[in-house]
């Protein structure tokens, strides 16, 4: 570990062979556990917890009071908002040990999850897709999908900018504030 390259509140606990990027901050309270990889630019808000083997690519916000259990793989650019949380077993009991149960959950570049949001394991999270604070999410989510609600059900469609997106009859979308063109077919959003 190479303490020149990112900043660590004193209060923070970083535990052995993390691999933390240039220019990452992380905050009071938290904890990195062992065996964690955190990309470049990253800022890890007070009171997290990121688990064993966690991995988080560049440029991921982590608002405060985010547990990030092992399984998870936050890809580049992806905003966990305050509070929010993921599981990695799908059936927990007290007196059954199921470490070697874990299951993955991928959150693709760009997603935002809102606060007290729930991502139940085992379900990916498709790029730029946004989570509604207080979401409980059960299923995969399309990228570019909207979801909200418990259980999570998609409401629409958002841009890269995160504006919803309105499709006209050739299933064409602009972004108000990017001016990016998508495109709505078979269920599935693209940039254009």
């Amino acid at each position: 570990m190479n303490t020149k390259n990112y900043f660590a509140h004193e209060t923070a606990v970083i535990d052995d062979n993390c691999n933390i990027g240039e220019g990452t901050k992380i905050w009071h309270f938290s904890h990195i556990m062992p065996n964690c990889t955190i990309g470049e630019n990253c800022n890890i808000g007070q009171n997290v917890v990121v688990s064993p083997q966690v991995i988080l690519g560049n440029n991921v916000k982590v608002q405060n009071n985010v547990s990030i259990y092992t399984g998870v793989i936050c890809e580049d650019d992806v905003f966990l908002g305050p509070s929010m949380v993921f599981t990695n077993v799908i059936n927990p009991r007290s007196a059954v040990n199921r470490k070697n149960e874990y299951m993955k959950t991928t959150v693709k570049k760009g997603v935002s999850i809102g606060a007290n949001a729930t991502i139940v394991c085992g379900n990916d999270i498709g790029k730029f897709a946004f989570i509604g604070a207080g979401a409980v999410v059960v299923k995969e989510v399309k990228p570019y999908a909207l979801v909200v609600g418990n259980p999570s059900k998609q409401i629409g469609w958002i841009s890269e900018y995160g504006h919803r997106l309105h499709f006209d009859e050739n299933g064409i979308a602009i972004c108000s504030e990017s001016q990016e063109k998508y495109i709505l077919k078979e269920n599935s959003v693209e940039k254009m």
